[in-house]
């Protein structure tokens, strides 16, 4: 059958990645803000530390989509991703004007409001990871790619957007008066952080828009398919396979098909020392990365002040999408090369 037009190939890459940009987006955007709002609110240079562990709890959104599925088998993945994105909405257009407001708790201060937001947004942004992939599993492989790509945009755009917002400072400067006299002169940044989280709630809301556009691209309702992931489009746009043969990142699949391994063949291969060195990697990194580094990243910053912090943040946010881009076109299959890898950073 006639593949699709280009345009409506290449509209329909740009939704999907613009449906990706929503995932992490709102965490990310935290991330990268918190050297501006740490000098307001009471928790200080510990709030990373707070949000750490805010993170990490948000991960009971994946224990919450589970159970969904277990109550409510077969059905579309719609709902939750509706959800996920409505949570992710509301949770940053609340922040713009409340993320200031402060509260006794236990005779001392503390930013309740920012906090409860941000175990809001975490629960969402957790329960992405497994709402939006299976609902791109009705798409052909080439979309995956833009999907990845948008996750990328998800963490990339705020860091150019906290970039240009800067960070505040204090400088003396003269006194117009007294020429022997300084005075501090506090520099605000570019625009206020209820601006940025304006912003990024718009951001999301181009997500939600996109989701929908797709929803209406779709040929076939995106509820269990009948033919196996994408047929509805397979069977129009057989040129996006071949176009997918190029890429390094997916198997022929003439050559899946010739070695299609055995469920216990699959279980012998991630319980061997090779698969067991690889999970461990990524058992490292990902602690190193969301949890270790982030809680302490503030206090290895201090002494250089606020500037120094608000860089580390950004450029250390920005690093990540970077990479993979990189990743898309060079690869390493090498345990070895992987461990170094690691190494390096250390």
């Amino acid at each position: 059958m006639a593949a699709p037009p280009l345009g409506r190939l290449l509209w329909t890459h740009l939704l999907v990645a613009l449906f990706g940009m929503g995932s992490w987006a709102a965490i990310n955007g935290i991330w990268v803000e918190l050297p501006v709002v740490v000098k307001d609110l009471p928790e200080g240079w510990s709030l990373p530390s707070y949000l750490s562990v805010l993170v990490a709890v948000g991960n009971l959104g994946l224990l919450v989509v589970t159970l969904w599925r277990r109550l409510a088998p077969g059905k579309s993945e719609r709902a939750p991703i509706q959800v996920v994105q409505a949570l992710s909405i509301a949770g940053t257009a609340l922040l713009a004007p409340l993320w200031h407001h402060v509260a006794p708790v236990r005779g001392q201060l503390h930013s309740v409001a920012f906090l409860t937001l941000a175990l809001v947004l975490a629960l969402a942004c957790c329960a992405s990871n497994v709402t939006f992939l299976p609902f791109l599993s009705h798409l052909p492989p080439p979309f995956l790619r833009s999907f990845f790509l948008g996750q990328g945009l998800s963490a990339l755009l705020p860091c150019v957007l906290a970039l240009v917002q800067g960070v505040g400072h204090l400088e003396c400067l003269p006194s117009p008066t007294n020429g022997t006299l300084w005075l501090p002169h506090d520099f605000p940044e570019r625009f206020p952080a209820s601006t940025f989280f304006w912003v990024l709630t718009a951001l999301l809301v181009t997500s939600a828009a996109a989701f929908q556009g797709l929803l209406l691209l779709l040929p076939t309702p995106p509820s269990a398919p009948t033919g196996g992931p994408g047929s509805g489009l397979r069977a129009r746009a057989p040129a996006v396979e071949e176009e997918e043969e190029a890429s390094p990142l997916q198997e022929s699949p003439s050559r899946a098909a010739r070695a299609t391994p055995s469920p216990v063949a699959e279980t012998q291969r991630l319980l061997s020392v090779h698969g067991a060195c690889l999970l461990g990697l990524l058992a490292v990194t990902n602690a190193l990365t969301n949890g270790v580094l982030p809680a302490v990243q503030s206090f290895s910053c201090l002494p250089y002040g606020r500037l120094a912090y608000h860089l580390a943040v950004v450029l250390g946010s920005a690093a990540n999408p970077l990479a993979c881009f990189l990743a898309m076109g060079v690869l390493c299959r090498c345990c070895h090369g992987c461990c170094a890898w690691v190494r390096c950073p250390t």
